[in-house]
């Protein structure tokens, strides 16, 4: 972030949402090609962090059929931040990135206001919106094509935290 720039924030006590596309783009209908695109959400195995609202509920029930998302916890965001997060220009994001008017900033303390929805990391701070996951170690143990309840991993999925964990590279 460029000095005097500030991290956006969202209403008190609204929760953040982990949101992972596990399907794709190709073949999809305008309006759920559109919903994605909307989140950020263009590829396969990305994934974002978005409030837990009214208008983004819509949105993920729109395209249940290609995500997964579940409440963002503290840990997981901070290792997403520290492994895979990114400024808009490609490089990676270190805490001296994520400081607010020069003071560094710690991974853990910006995971935490994350994660309860305080704030959101956004474009207009110069990172990127998603964060590029590669596939899970050791394959999925569920249906790829199927919604949660019916033995699948899409739509609202509670175990999705250690699906993303997988997802990440061991460090």
């Amino acid at each position: 972030m460029q000095e005097g720039e500030s991290l956006e924030t969202t209403a008190q006590g609204q929760r953040s949402l982990l949101v992972v596309n596990l399907r794709g783009m190709v073949n999809t209908r305008v309006p759920v090609r559109r919903a994605l695109e909307q989140l950020h959400l263009v590829r396969r195995f990305n994934a974002t962090i978005v409030p837990e609202s009214k208008d983004y509920l819509g949105m993920l029930r729109l395209c249940k059929e290609h995500v997964a998302w579940t409440v963002a916890n503290a840990e997981l965001v901070e290792k997403l931040l520290k492994q895979r997060g990114e400024i808009s220009d490609g490089r990676r994001v270190t805490e001296e990135t994520l400081g607010v008017d020069g003071k560094p900033v710690s991974f853990k303390n910006i995971a935490q206001l994350v994660a309860s929805g305080k704030i959101r990391l956004d474009g207009t701070q110069g990172f990127r919106q998603f964060f590029r996951l590669s596939s899970p170690r050791g394959g999925f143990h569920r249906s790829v094509r199927r919604q949660y309840p019916a033995g699948g991993i899409l739509g609202p999925n509670p175990e999705l935290g250690s699906l993303v964990d997988s997802m990440l590279p061991n460090k």
